[in-house]
């Protein structure tokens, strides 16, 4: 006979949410920018330096460009969250895997922000501000604007109900 396992009653790993396909380019451009910059700029220097051409910066700037909108994309493509009973939980990476976990004990205020960009494509950010925890608080970034607003509401009932029992 065998005894079930002690998290059987938590969601599977099927019910892990990814972020929707309108939020791919938000990760691209979020990652680019900060790795074309440093590169281009590096470029330059290294030209300069060893007297090749001036197009070292340019070229550099390509490639960091590459470069950022494949962590984008792989940024993207590794982020998941879930809610359950006990609260919400965020994946995140794939070498380098984090999953953080929020209880809905922990839950201090929730808040949605919505860029210029996020509102263009009705995407949100939750912000989960939480109490005694290393971070004040936890994102979760460009979520389906009907999701994140439906996180924030039931986070919300079962951080109501959590008081009401204690």
């Amino acid at each position: 006979m065998s005894v079930p396992h002690a998290d059987a009653h938590r969601a599977s790993p099927m019910d892990w949410q990814p972020l929707p396909s309108r939020a791919r380019g938000l990760f691209v451009l979020g990652a680019v920018l900060p790795m074309a910059i440093p590169f281009a700029v590096a470029g330059f220097v290294l030209g300069r330096v060893f007297d090749v051409s001036l197009l070292a910066g340019p070229a550099a700037l390509l490639v960091g460009a590459a470069l950022g909108g494949w962590y984008g994309l792989k940024q993207y493509r590794y982020t998941r969250w879930r809610l359950d009973e006990d609260g919400l939980a965020i994946q995140r990476g794939r070498l380098w895997h984090r999953e953080t976990r929020v209880p809905i004990t922990r839950v201090q205020h929730l808040d949605l922000k919505r860029g210029p960009l996020q509102r263009q494509r009705r995407l949100a950010t939750l912000v989960v501000h939480t109490a005694g925890t290393r971070h004040s608080a936890v994102t979760v970034p460009n979520l389906d604007e009907d999701d994140a607003q439906r996180l924030r509401d039931r986070l919300g009932r079962q951080l109501d109900n959590a008081d009401d029992d204690a």
